[in-house]
Parts: structure tokens; sequence; C-alpha cells
């Protein structure tokens, strides 16, 4: 049963609205802010951004899923538009909710992990609707750097929690930040927060400016909790499409530390260091999932209540994707499809046919570029993002041919290297730094699941050449040709389970290695 607190959540919210912000000194003031010119004929629209955590691609219904019943996300696709091939710059939550409030490629905004503070002068794009005044609100997981859940620029409304947060409350003092207050959670975290959005939309029925709100879910990130009505639903799915691993092979060229990776905290064998096995943390994520579809209908009937549903431009996103086997992993980081692609849906029937369908590669730093242009404001020049709005509508635009992925070594989780990627519409190209290995090359067009490295293929050795090249000079265009680094925070979940081949390394791809000496010398 929904829990109501409008009336103590809105008199916190009156009593503190001219409160200075906690971390003004760390970013951009609206004076500091580049120009944002006027659109020509764009009326601000109203934006609804929506942000799941660890969301993969394919994890809703209407994605063939052989039983997640996602009826809210469905309706989002089939009366709106499905941005079928969004990747996001780095697959972890902290750099990649930095890209996207930012528009900027990891190594620019320098959150390359899950525990930075974002830097001084960093300008995150709800400024820029703020400064043309737009009612904004945040409401929901922050976890960009540090562990402290303070009120951050470009919100009038703040809502959140620390880190991670909880699904549950973790004990009877445990509390939230409303507007600068301390609030007891109360329940279970994915309803709560729809409790507080649905509730800040109600009070922008008269206020007679537009609005931004950014819903962004604890869900359905690790430890999976679904809602106590939805656990249980899958205990007895049947769970064999799972991949474990399958094709992943020295033969097939496979790197060595993706098979290494295989006994770890992100692999199929030793799974965040338990014993738990694959079925039981996939039925618990897909449990997990059906609050936030819940929360989306909950979101999407308030607009209808207000009489603005058409009107008003949502967003659906995740904030990176999820291995669930495939290569024998868990979790992300990795360079492959299931790990950096994520759900992207808009919904607007003033602007969009319903059951559109967008095949261009689109990326996280589009994000903010996108909601400016539905605000009336052109991109600004720094930002590395482009708007997609007129895409569903323009699919022949000029639009990006290849997209750009990095991810850099943590010592938290060292099982994943330092790695660069090119993602085009037909080849991926992934290169490594500071490791003897194997580079990869991929055709997806017939190789989907990316199970054969073509990067010895004599038949693609000019491919191979030409992802390089590409590769380097966005990276040097982007000024990524510097590894950003960051002192080395907190434990390390480096460890091998004995029972699974702790002892053992797998053996290196079959192209790297020889029979006999190459260079003899003369007798």
């Amino acid at each position: 049963m929904r829990t109501n607190f409008a009336a103590v959540r809105f008199a916190m919210t009156l009593s503190i609205v001219a409160v200075v912000m906690a971390h003004a000194s760390m970013v951009a003031s609206s004076a500091d802010l580049p120009a944002t010119p006027a659109r020509d004929g764009v009326k601000p629209r109203n934006v609804i951004f929506i942000l799941t955590d660890d969301h993969r691609y394919d994890a809703m219904g209407f994605m063939g899923h052989p039983f997640l019943e996602t009826p809210n996300l469905d309706k989002l696709a089939s009366g709106g538009v499905h941005l079928k091939n969004a990747f996001v710059t780095t697959s972890l939550c902290s750099p990649s909710r930095a890209s996207i409030l930012t528009g900027l490629y990891t190594h620019k905004h320098r959150v390359i992990d899950n525990n930075r503070l974002v830097p001084e002068g960093t300008i995150f794009f709800p400024q820029y609707l703020q400064r043309e005044g737009y009612q904004t609100a945040y409401i929901g997981k922050w976890h960009m750097g540090a562990n402290n859940d303070d009120r951050r620029p470009g919100f009038d409304h703040w809502i959140s929690f620390k880190g991670q947060g909880n699904y549950l409350p973790p004990g009877p003092n445990y509390t939230l930040n409303v507007n600068g207050e301390r609030v007891k959670q109360k329940g279970y975290i994915t309803d709560e927060m729809t409790d507080y959005a649905v509730d800040w939309l109600d009070a922008q029925k008269d206020t007679g400016k537009p609005f931004f709100m950014y819903l962004s879910h604890k869900a359905v990130h690790s430890n999976f909790t679904p809602a106590e009505r939805h656990a249980g639903r899958y205990a007895d799915a049947d769970l064999s499409f799972l991949p474990r691993g399958e094709g992943i092979t020295a033969e097939d060229n496979s790197p060595r530390w993706v098979r290494d990776q295989r006994n770890s905290w992100h692999g199929i064998d030793f799974s965040y260091h338990s014993d738990n096995g694959l079925d039981y943390l996939y039925r618990r994520y897909c449990e997990s999932l059906l609050a936030v579809d819940d929360s989306v209908g909950r979101v999407m009937q308030k607009l209808k209540d207000m009489g603005v549903h058409d009107e008003t431009l949502v967003i659906y996103m995740g904030d990176n994707g999820f291995m669930w086997g495939e290569h024998g992993l868990i979790d992300k980081r990795v360079s492959y499809e299931e790990s950096m692609r994520v759900p992207m849906m808009m919904h607007c029937p003033d602007l969009y046919q319903g059951g559109t369908v967008v095949e261009k590669v689109i990326g996280n730093i589009d994000v903010g570029p996108t909601v400016l242009h539905a605000a009336g404001l052109e991109t600004p020049d720094y930002i590395d993002g482009n708007s997609f709005l007129d895409l569903p509508n323009n699919p022949n635009m000029d639009w990006r041919q290849n997209f750009l992925y990095v991810y850099y070594w943590e010592k938290n989780f060292p099982q994943t290297p330092t790695q660069f990627a090119l993602r085009g519409d037909r080849f991926k190209y992934i290169t490594y730094y500071g490791l003897w290995d194997a580079d990869e090359l991929y055709d997806l067009t017939t190789d989907p699941g990316e199970k054969k490295n073509l990067l010895y293929d004599p038949e693609y050795k000019s491919v191979a050449k030409e992802m390089e090249n590409e590769l380097y000079k966005m990276l040097g265009d982007a000024g990524g040709m510097d590894i950003p680094m960051n002192q080395p925070s907190g434990g390390s979940q480096n460890k091998r389970w004995l029972e699974k081949g702790g002892k053992a390394a797998a053996n290196f791809p079959a192209a790297m290695v020889v029979d006999e000496p190459l260079n003899r010398q003369a007798k």
C-alpha cells in the first residue's frame, strides 16, 4: 500500500527553496555558464528522464524475453520510439552517470570509477534549464563520486541517498536527504522514490513553468532485492536460455584475461565471491525489475491525470548494461555488447509516431544535448554529444558512424583491464592497455554474440587496421590519449575459488603461441 508523505515533503520543500546549494563552490555558477542560444521555433517542452541501474538492453518483454513482464516499458516503445542501438561510453555507474549529466567522455569529466568526486568547474546540463526558468527535480540515486547525498547544482528539488542506497531501510534511523532535511526511508526504495516523483509532478500543474524531472532508480543493481509483491514470481522460470560461457576458448583467440575472469567476482564460477549461482541471481534481477516497470506506469498515469501526457517528452535509459553468462562473465565494465548496450525509449505523442525504431548508434553523452534541444536551446560547443531529438522523424540526418568506448582499470576490481573500443554499425574493434593479450575484432552482423575473434584472420587485416586508426583518431580528437589516474580507494575483490581452478590460469590465445623458435642462430 502506498505511503503518502506529500504534506511533509512539500512543507520541507517550501521551507528551503532559498538554501544555497551545498556544492556551489565545486561547480560553475549560472553566471559562469556558457551561452545556450535559443533554437528558432522550438517551444520549451516538459521533460522527464528516467534512469535505471544495470538494466541491460534486452531485459524487457517487447524485446522477446521468454518470461519477463514489462507492460509499461513495452508501452513506451509501442507508443513512442525505441532507440535500439543505445550505448554508454563507460559501462560503470558513476562514469556513465557523469557522462549523462555532462555530455562528456569519461576522460574529460574524470569520474573514472565509483569513488571519485566530481571535479571543480563541472557543469551539469540541468543548470542550463534552471537558468531558463525550468522547474527542476532530482529524485533517486546519485552515486557519482563522493559517498554523500548533498544537493547538486541544477536542481530546485532534491531527494537522494548516500552511495548505492538500500532497497529496504537497513535500520530504523536510516535517512534520505529531502531538500536538505533528514527523512527516514519508510519502505521499498523503488516505490518510495516513485511516490516522491508523482507528488512533485502533481505540484507542477499550476506553476505555469516547464519542468524537468530526473528520476534515478537504485534498481536493478545488486544485491538484487524485489518488492515483496514480486518476490518469487520467477522461482520456477526456465533459465536454460542463459549462456554459460560456451565457445570462449584459446583456440578461438578469446583473450586470456576473459577466460581467467570466469573464476572471479565478475565471473559465472565465483559470482560476487558467493555460491548463489547464476540462476539465483538472474531470477532476483528480473523480479527486481518489476517494480521499475510499475514506477514507469505510475509516472505516465500522472502525466495523463495532469493533461500533459502527449506534450511531455519522456526518456527511459539504463546507466549501463549487464553480462549474464556471455563470455563466462557477469556484471559490466567490459566492451562486449551486453555490457555497453542499454535500453532506451522516448515517448512524446506530439512529436513521434508510436512504434518508431531508430537504428543509429546513440550514446549516453547525447542525453543532455537532446534535453536542451527539447527545451529550445542549442548545445554548448564543449559538449561531446549530439541531440537525437529529430532522429526518429529524420533517420537520414547526418549522424556518427562509430561510437567510442573506454574503461579504466580499477584496483577495486582488478580482473578487468583498461580497454578502448570502437563500435561501428558492422564491426567492433577492442584493444587493451598494459596487457599482454589478444585484441579483438568482431563482425556484429554475422556474430552478434562476439565469439569469433577476426583479428588474426588475414581476410580482415585491412578492416582491423582501419578500425584501429579510427579508434586512435577519435581518442586524439576527443583529448583521450592520456590515461587519467586516481589513487585507489577501498578494498580489492581479487580472490579466486580453488575448487574452480584457483591455481590455474587460462592458456594464451592460439594465435599468440608458437611451437618452435621464430629466430634461429646459424650453427
